[in-house]
């Protein structure tokens, strides 16, 4: 089962996401994550005094049996919701940045893969509840690294392509 809370062991310690975490933070507070066809939103209040980050994996809805699983998509936005409004944020009233949802296999899926569908189920759910994307990175065939620390300043977004086959050096 994926972790529901992560925060900071050291208050200036950046958290790292991995898949299916789900993060809180107040200014100042730092998150990072790795992203393949995984994507990352990131929930701020409008003065970015608060945010959330989470790291979905799967889209929609988990089994029964793992209902409480944040790796899934619906899990891991109502967990961020809930963690926002304890602390008096409407989550309608956050902006939000999503990043991620690459094409890990292009050799393999040219049109429709993984990342893709991360993507669509993402956007939608976000319009479907009022959040506005004031930013995204989204697609395509690498990795992503996403850092940004709680305030004014958008979040960092490094794309690392895959080495192209038989492109590796010897040595």
């Amino acid at each position: 089962m994926a972790t529901v809370m992560k925060s900071p062991a050291k208050p200036d310690s950046p958290v790292e996401l991995m898949p299916g975490d789900v993060s809180l933070g107040l200014a100042g507070a730092q998150f990072k994550t790795l992203l393949g066809s995984c994507v990352a939103v990131i929930l701020t209040d409008p003065r970015r005094t608060v945010a959330s980050m989470c790291h979905i994996v799967h889209v929609g809805t988990p089994p029964a049996d793992n209902r409480h699983n944040t790796a899934y998509g619906v899990v891991a936005m109502h967990e961020m919701f809930t963690r926002l409004r304890a602390l008096g944020i409407n989550p309608r009233m956050c902006q939000a940045y999503v990043f991620g949802g690459g094409n890990m296999f292009p050799h393999l899926f040219r049109e429709r893969h993984v990342g893709a569908n991360n993507v669509d189920w993402v956007l939608h759910y976000l319009q479907a509840h009022g959040v506005v994307i004031v930013d995204q990175c989204l697609g395509g065939n690498g990795y992503r690294k996403v850092s940004w620390t709680v305030g004014p300043q958008a979040p960092v977004v490094e794309t690392v392509l895959p080495e192209p086959a038989g492109s590796a050096q010897g040595g």
